[in-house]
């Protein structure tokens, strides 16, 4: 799942209601911590919560501090050890340290900045969240910390009181060729935090029989992802193996920003795609930018082995290739 969840807009969907709110971060870890710099928590002021800062371990002695800091309107650093049997509880093998940032929402943190910072997660503009823990100063920006925008890092800058949350906008997967392989391919990149779409125009293929529940955009490729739009935090794959459907989407995401390009055949089928390219006028850099054969050597066989191989390269290029 995305780093943040959706604990900023459920924090301040109980703040409008009335029912008071808070966010809690994970500003610092030690060890092996359950959850990642970055990871919220949002409470209302009955005690309801929503997201997680440390996968179950620490949640009911945070919502506790979470709403006396709403009764203060003052923010607090809370920390906690992660012991070796609660740790293990969550999936990991011994415990850890975090540090969480408890920020009422309309006091310490302004409504007008948590719904600036909402709307950006919401336009898919990557924001920052600066905060100084000590004097507490505030602000959002989508200017500077290129390398933390760049490796999706949130964390504290060298005076050790300036943290910076980064609000990346969430990952996506745009699939190209409603085949087998995408079949397995797309609950597998959902689970791993991806918003994933298939795109085919031909009806016997992208059909919600065969794809029930997906999202599903039946136009030409080159149509849907002018359309859907190819950013730098959106993965292409391209699976159908016909050059009058994946060429169109190939000239598209190699002109785009796109963080990966992939594309399934065989070496020889890639060698003349290749060509193509080139007569298309795409240079050598370009062409290169292209995962083909796709996915990861693992010696896939089966559709499902073969979409692991894919989802593995994805995520190798998104948090190795920087």
């Amino acid at each position: 799942m995305e780093t943040f969840e959706n604990a900023p807009e459920q924090a301040l969907k109980w703040h409008r209601e009335g029912r008071g709110a808070a966010l809690a971060t994970v500003i610092q870890t030690w060890g092996s911590a359950p959850r990642r710099v970055g990871a919220q928590l949002a409470i209302a002021g009955d005690g309801e919560m929503q997201g997680s800062v440390s996968g179950g371990c620490v949640e009911g002695a945070v919502v506790v501090e979470a709403m006396e800091a709403l009764k203060t309107g003052k923010p607090c650093v809370l920390e906690y050890g992660v012991s070796d049997g609660d740790a293990f509880a969550v999936g990991l093998a011994c415990g850890g340290t975090i540090k969480v940032y408890v920020e009422p929402i309309g006091t310490a943190l302004p409504e007008a900045m948590l719904a600036d910072l909402v709307e950006a997660r919401a336009t898919r503009n990557g924001v920052a969240y600066v905060v100084n823990i000590k004097t507490r100063q505030r602000d959002l920006t989508r200017s500077g910390y290129a390398e933390r925008f760049l490796k999706d890092r949130s964390g504290f800058e060298e005076d050790g009181q300036t943290f910076v949350a980064i609000h990346n906008p969430p990952l996506r997967l745009a699939i190209v060729g409603a085949v087998h392989i995408a079949q397995a391919l797309m609950p597998m990149a959902r689970i791993a935090g991806f918003d994933p779409v298939v795109i085919d125009p031909r009806g016997a293929f992208g059909s919600q029989t065969r794809f029930p529940g997906e999202v599903i955009l039946e136009d030409w490729p080159d149509v849907a992802l002018e359309s859907y739009g190819l950013d730098v935090r959106t993965a292409l794959v391209l699976l159908t193996h016909d050059p009058k459907l994946d060429d169109p989407a190939l000239f598209l995401g190699l002109r785009s920003q796109s963080f990966y390009i992939g594309a399934l055949g065989s070496t020889r089928t890639h060698a003349k795609r290749i060509e193509r390219l080139e007569e298309a006028g795409f240079d050598k850099e370009q062409i290169a930018r292209i995962h083909g054969p796709i996915g990861l050597d693992i010696g896939a066989a089966s559709p499902q082995e073969i979409a692991v191989s894919i989802l593995s390269e994805i995520v190798q290029t998104l948090r190795q290739s920087k």
